[in-house]
């Protein structure tokens, strides 16, 4: 008999929950239906179609900055900054012309759409706007420009792309590191040419205290204008310094010297530093001896 009545009770409360859960599933199918309503379905293929045009648009063009900036390196900055310029045109160009092709625009959808847009903007999108807007402002205040040699935040590379939400930096490792637009808003970043094909580049040497530095000079100051890397237009400098350290005193001959593109700034690194290595050793220049300290145990 009890476990009748039990069986009884857990049937009704079965069909209670399914009741209720109906209910609430009610406007639920309400609001789905509304919403199937303002689209406009012949219009998704449509939209399908022109957002696989931009992607080809871009990828098309993409190629041609490559083989643009490959052929002539001088026109390279340029056209690097006209493409940046042009995938932001496309993304704004694609996305209202995909609404507008997916939705049957009226009040109801402009209801919709901002009431989303609140909430969204308010709570989960907060910061993808805030890199939309930061976007803008570096698109338009210019920290860097797209091909600059740039380091921010102990990242070292190339600006490859500047985007709506993000900026894409190519390491000298060959790492594709991608960088929130907001943190440009509140983070230092260095450009080392800002714009210019060429760069500074500074190398340091050093030699013992007693050698000819006169002769070192001239060593390193002919290896840089030698190098098939070098932009003579600019200067060439050698300052000298002393180094004094725990280890050991020396004196410091730093290179300062220009690099006529910066995607060379290693192989220029590594010619001059081979060259004048190597002539040091013909010369006779000795690098700074190491002291080696004694410590005395006690027994």
């Amino acid at each position: 008999m009890n476990t009748r009545w039990i069986t009884y009770f857990a049937l009704v409360a079965l069909m209670l929950s399914a009741q209720v859960s109906a209910e609430e599933l009610a406007p639920n199918l309400d609001s789905l239906t509304e919403f199937a309503s303002l689209i406009r379905w012949s219009g998704v293929f449509m939209s399908l179609i022109v957002i696989i045009v931009a992607w080809g648009m871009l990828k098309f063009t993409q190629n041609i900055v490559e083989s643009i900036g490959n052929q002539f390196a001088q026109r390279r900055m340029l056209v690097q900054k006209l493409h940046s310029f042009f995938q932001f045109f496309v993304y704004m160009s694609a996305g209202i012309t995909v609404f507008m092709l997916s939705f049957r625009v009226d009040d109801r959808v402009l209801t919709l759409i901002g009431g989303t847009l609140a909430v969204s903007v308010g709570f989960a999108m907060k910061d993808l706007a805030a890199s939309f807007i930061a976007g803008l402002t570096v698109m338009i205040d210019r920290p860097f420009q797209v091909g600059d040699r740039v380091t921010f935040e102990g990242h070292y590379g190339d600006i490859i792309a500047i985007g709506l939400r993000s900026v894409r930096m190519c390491t000298l490792t060959d790492d594709i590191i991608t960088i929130p637009n907001s943190k440009f808003l509140s983070d230092v970043v260095v450009s080392g040419n800002y714009g210019a094909l060429d760069m500074q580049v500074v190398i340091p040497f050093y030699v013992a205290l007693d050698q000819d530095l006169s002769l070192a000079t001239d060593i390193i100051r002919e290896a840089a204008a030698s190098s098939r890397y070098i932009h003579l237009p600019k200067p060439v400098v050698v300052l000298v310094k002393q180094d004094i350290s725990d280890s050991y005193f020396a004196i410091k001959l730093t290179l300062k010297a220009y690099v006529l593109d910066i995607k060379y700034e290693k192989l220029f690194e590594t010619d001059i530093t081979l060259r004048v290595m190597q002539e040091f050793k013909k010369q006779d220049i000795n690098p700074p001896t190491i002291m080696q300290s004694t410590r005395i145990s006690r027994s």
